[in-house]
Order: C-alpha cells, then structure tokens, then sequence
C-alpha cells in the first residue's frame, strides 16, 4: 500500500496520531536530528490525506522495554480503543515499543478497529494478514535488537571495569584525570574533610558521633549542584548521610569496586517494573581491584570500619556496642557464662537511678530459667577502681597524650576553617571582579552582582570571626610536675562534668568484654576480664543480699561507734566521724540525730552519763575540776603530766579521775611564773634560783 488512495474515507476522517520517543534524557538533549526526522512525520500523514494530525510526545526520555511507565503510549492505547485514531505514524517499530507484549497489543487494537500503521516505508492495515505479519517481524526485530546492544554493551563495561578502566562515576575526593587516571580531587579543603571523617571516627567508634563532633566545629560538606552529574557542588552542613556514605564506600581505601549494586524486577499492574541500586553483600560484587589507586585509608581499616558499624547498628555476637551514655557503665560489653549472650539492663528505683543486670533470654525465648539477675552499682564500682589501678601506672603519659590528641584535633579544624576562608576569599575576589567588569549603568546585573559582592564579603568576615585571635604558644611541661597525678586518677573519674558515655568510651578503649557468672554458694559476682592485648583478670564482687542496699554505713564508721559509744554523747561522736571524713552512707555529714539512728539499726549502746561514775572525765570536766581553763589542760596533756586516751585519733581525751590528784599535776599547776612544764633534769638551767 504505496497511495493515499488505497486508505478508505472513514479512515481518513478519523485523526493520525504521531508518536515520538526517544530512550533517554541524554539523547533528547544531543540527538536532535532523530527528534526532528519523527516530527516531520506530520507531513507524511497530511500527503496520506489526514486532515486531523495530532503529535504525542510525552514519552521523550523514556524507555520502549516495558519496564518504565509510558503516559504518551497509554494515551494512544485508549484514544484506539475509543476508535479516534485513523493512523498511527512512527519512525520506525522500535519507537513504539521494544517488547512483544506492548508491539502486539498495538496490532491488536489497530485491527480491531481498521487503524493504520504507518513507517518511512509504507502504509500497513493490521487486518490483513500479509501486513500483520510484516509489523510482527519488525516488532520481534526491534526486541531482539534491543536485547543484543544490552548484552553487548554491558559485556564491555565488564571487561573493561575488569581491566579496572571503565570510568565510574567516583564519590567525592576523586577524580578522573586524563592521563594517570583515578586520583585526588585537587581541591585541598575536600580532601581534609574526607580525612577528618575517617580520623573522627577512628577516636569516636560512632558514625553519629562524627557527625556531631563536624556539626560542632561548623563544617561543611560538599553536594552536587548540576543534579547529580558530579561535575560542581557548593558546600553544605554536613549531614549524617554524608558521613555514612564516606564511611562506607571501598573507593576510600584504594580499591575499585564495579557491581555494588543489582538492578530488581517487580510486575506492577501487569507490568514490569525495574528498580536500580539496590546494594549486593559485600564478596558478591562483580569486579573488586586492590590497590588500583591511592586511598585515604588502607583497605584493613576499611574493612574494621565497615566491622564496627555492623556492630553499632546490629550488637552482633564478637563485639560490643560503643559507650551510648546512660547511668550504667558496663551495658553492652558483658556477656553471659552460661548461655554466651549478652547481659541487658533494666533499671529501677524511685528515679530509676539504679542499674540492673540480668540474662533472660533463655527465658524468654525457649521457657527455660533465668540465667542470673544482679545489681549493678557495686559491679560497676569494682570494675571502675580495677580500671583505674590498672592505668595508674600510665597516667602521666596518657595526660601528655590526651593533650595531644586534643591538639591534633584543634590543628585539623583550625586547617579546614582556613582552607574554607581562603576559598572564601577567592570567591570574594572573584565578584569583586565580576561587578568591576559590568557596566554601572546596566543596573539589572549590576544590582545582582553587587550583592553578590557583598554575601561573599559577609561569609569571609564571618570566618574570620571563627578564627582565634592568635596561635597558642606552646608550654614546655616537665613530667616531673604531675607526679601526683595518678593519685587523682579517682577525683578525675568521678568529677562532675565526666559522662557517663566519656566513662564508656574509656572503658572499651581498655576492655574487649567481660564473661559474668554467679557463683550461687559464695554469693559472689565473677568477673573475667578481657584486656586489650590478650591479658585476662578474675574479679569477685559480693553479691548484694535479698533488701541490702548500697546506701549502708562503711564498716569504719561503725568501728568507730562502737569504740566511742558507752564513754562518748553521740554529738561527739558525730564530731570525730566529720573531723575523720567519713560520711554516712549517702555521703553526708554525720550529726547527733543520724548516728543514734544508727546504733539502733545495729544495736550499739548509747552514751549514759550515769554509768560514768566520776572514773572517766572529759578535758571540760577534768578543767572545772582541777578549777583551771581547758587551755592549760591541753597544754597538760601534749607536755605528758597529764595522761589521757583517745580512741581514735581526732576523737575527744578522755581522761581517768584519778590521775588529777598526781603529784605532777599538782606541781604543775601550782607553778605560777614559769611555763608549765616538768623540769628536766639532764638540762642546764640558764638562770639559776639564786
């Protein structure tokens, strides 16, 4: 069929539809010649003899596979089945579809309805069982073509990214260099912000932590402006997707990963729909070359960074979770000597204050019996002082090195804020000239580029009000001057402004893991600890009785009582327990009303001045009965006329009655002009009597 006059007058008074698509965005935006070849397919239908031509080509960028929705191609589907279309026009049968099911479908439509399909090569009336069986041949041709230029071209990329040649897109820090390849990116601040990433959390152990640590010093990080072509970005805050991104990608530790991710097919309403970068496991990508570039980390390092995030994300068995904070030291880092699983933590009291530790998987999982269930505030204490005695001996060098680090860290930030201020400032130069070399009377762009000027100006004061006044000058210390240092190691540890997370991080950075187990008979917690480096220790703690709290008096303080009490009020025996610094059991101070509480909770009898009988007197008392001052009496007592007791030291004298009618005392007393003292004999007077 070769005339317009072999197409029936019915048919020519309906519209012809002229379908135009091209595959990708790519392709409309740089094969321009195929995009006009397909429109001028308008002027073939009116030649045909249709008056009503109509263009459809809202499916430009999309895929004929059937993979991906066509809207263009729908619309064309219903305006035949409502019998409005006399013809359809295409460049050629894989403009219209690239899969049996759609191609076929079309015919369907078009031969029930005495549609025409119309090509660069002639006119075709489905119908007709020669012309359906030529669209069918070119419809299976255009599929089978399809499928050999997929095959071929992905055959290529494979061997090429075998090779390690086929340029990727690459991540942020690399680029792709004409000559040698895959390199840095020149821009210095982009490649200090990658490496503090990696620096941050080799100290942090926590992708969050980074994040936060980046967020506090007010850094930057870059994003694609030019809509994911990689080719420009501008600087934005630093988001948690960024950090992960950087943390997790191979390309960072020299390697060349090609097939990270695989491509899935769902049937939605009937059709397939194909989904891309779903990520593949790790040791089932396509293509991975070691070493095919230089890296901002090795690839063992990589491979513990990648260790630790499982572990943050997941607490898999082989690894503990980093310090998150909360008020128990040990959660997360214990594990269970019967069934091998790690302890939880529940925490009761009023305020919820107090830290539990129990292993009741078994039990909740298969019925079977709690392994063990304890308290946590000894625990953590004893674990807390065995940590402590075992730094004690390295805390000058760990004070030096901490400064250290914390120098590093101030020098990293100090070279990205100066990196940022220099692009600033380049930037500001930049509209300085842009704004010099527009006309002052164009006022439309000059306005514009003024105030560029100005944003840019503003942004480089800002940095340079981030930046210190001046460099810190360094101090020579001698080790020598915190010798005492490993003595307030405990002050330190329980300072105020000390987290319960910085206790954590401390913890882990010592401790691998503790295997707990209760040994039932002694009632005590065991404790086996796994040092870095491959030392173990055992540690027993007591295992708190059925209602023993640990808010109990130290068994000094009631040694103390009980030495005290029967000769002593309980006013001075609360005085000596202050003067010795022994609080109560919740840390107070000690007065009249708490240590009588406290001798009837244990029993100790009280002070009863009746049952003193005038034998045993206090310095007050021994001074009225001697008629002198308690001045003179102390005096009495440090010369040693005057014997007297104390039951500890700090304590009040006592002193027995019978020792004040002594002829020493006396005499001592008795001497008025001389200082009252006893004369030694062996010691030459230097004025005589005479």
């Amino acid at each position: 069929m070769t005339s317009s006059e072999l197409i029936p007058a019915a048919v020519l008074e309906r519209k012809a539809v002229v379908y135009v698509r091209q595959s990708t965005q790519s392709q409309v935006m740089t094969n321009l010649e195929s995009q006009r070849r397909q429109y001028d397919l308008v002027d073939i239908a009116r030649q045909r003899g249709f008056v009503d031509v109509e263009i459809i080509d809202d499916d430009l960028g999309r895929s004929a596979s059937g993979t991906v929705a066509r809207p263009g191609f729908d619309r064309l589907v219903a305006w035949l089945c409502a019998g409005k279309v006399g013809a359809v026009l295409c460049f050629d049968a894989s403009r219209l579809a690239r899969n049996g099911r759609d191609w076929h479908h079309l015919l369907e439509l078009c031969g029930l309805v005495d549609a025409r399909v119309i090509d660069l090569d002639g006119v075709y009336n489905p119908c007709r069982p020669n012309d359906r069986l030529l669209l069918g041949m070119k419809g299976s041709i255009s599929e089978f073509e399809l499928g050999v230029l997929r095959a071929r071209m992905l055959d290529a990329a494979r061997s090429k990214a075998s090779r390690g040649e086929l340029r990727l897109s690459v991540p942020f820090g690399y680029v792709w260099h004409r000559e040698v390849g895959l390199g840095f990116d020149p821009d210095l601040r982009l490649q200090e912000v990658i490496r503090l990433i990696f620096t941050r959390f080799r100290q942090l152990g926590s992708a969050r932590q980074v994040l936060l640590s980046m967020k506090a010093g007010q850094i930057h990080f870059p994003r694609p402006s030019d809509e994911g072509c990689m080719t420009s970005f501008e600087w934005m805050p630093i988001r948690y997707r960024n950090v992960i991104a950087v943390l997790k990608n191979p390309f960072y530790a020299g390697v060349y990963v090609y097939g990270k991710s695989e491509k899935r097919t769902t049937i939605v309403d009937g059709r397939a729909r194909r989904s891309y970068g779903h990520s593949k496991p790790f040791g089932t990508w396509e293509v991975m070359i070691k070493d095919h570039h230089e890296g901002y980390i090795t690839w063992d390092e990589f491979e513990r960074n990648q260790k630790q995030l499982a572990l943050n994300n997941y607490g898999r068995a082989g690894g503990v979770k980093t310090g998150r904070g909360g008020r128990a030291l040990l959660s997360g880092i214990m594990t269970c000597g019967r069934c091998g699983r790690r302890l939880s933590v529940a925490y009761t009291g009023n305020l919820q204050s107090r830290p539990v530790y129990r292993c009741y998987k078994p039990n909740l999982m298969m019925g079977l019996p709690r392994c063990m269930t304890f308290g946590g505030t000894r625990v953590d204490s004893a674990i807390a002082s065995e940590l402590l005695r075992a730094v004690e001996p390295m805390a000058i060098e760990a004070a030096f090195r901490a400064k250290r680090m914390y120098r590093e860290q101030e020098e990293d930030q100090q070279r990205i804020l100066d990196l940022e201020l220099q692009q600033a400032r380049y930037e500001a130069n930049l509209a300085e000239r842009r704004y010099a070399a527009c006309d002052p009377d164009n006022r439309l762009i000059a306005a514009q580029l003024e105030k560029n000027w100005e944003n840019a100006l503003r942004r480089v004061r800002d940095l340079e009000e981030r930046r210190p006044a001046a460099k810190q000058a360094e101090i020579g210390v001698d080790p020598n001057a915190f010798a005492n240092l490993a003595e307030n190691l405990s002050e330190a540890w329980n300072a105020p402004g000390v987290t319960m997370r910085a206790r954590q991080q401390l913890l882990r950075a010592l401790i691998v893991d503790i295997i707990v187990d209760v040994d039932e008979e002694a009632r005590d917690v065991v404790l086996t600890i796994h040092w870095r480096g491959g030392q173990h220790s055992e540690l027993r703690v007591r295992k708190p009785r059925t209602g023993e709290h640990g808010c109990a008096t130290t068994e000094d303080a009631l040694a103390v009582m009980r030495s005290m009490a029967g000769r002593w009020s309980d006013e001075h025996i609360a005085a000596s327990l202050n003067r010795m610094g022994l609080p109560t059991g919740q840390g107070k101070t000690w007065t009249a009303h708490r240590v009588s509480s406290v001798r009837r909770v244990r029993g100790i009898h009280a002070y009863r001045s009746a049952e003193k009988d005038g034998e045993w007197l206090t310095l007050t008392e021994a001074a009225a009965a001697l008629r002198v001052t308690s001045h003179t009496v102390r005096r009495l007592i440090k010369s040693g006329v005057l014997p007297a007791v104390q039951v500890v030291p700090g304590a009040p004298h006592q002193i027995h009655a019978e020792d004040l009618a002594s002829e020493a005392v006396k005499s001592a007393i008795a001497r008025k002009g001389r200082p009252c003292r006893v004369d030694d004999t062996d010691t030459i007077p230097m004025f005589t009597d005479t």
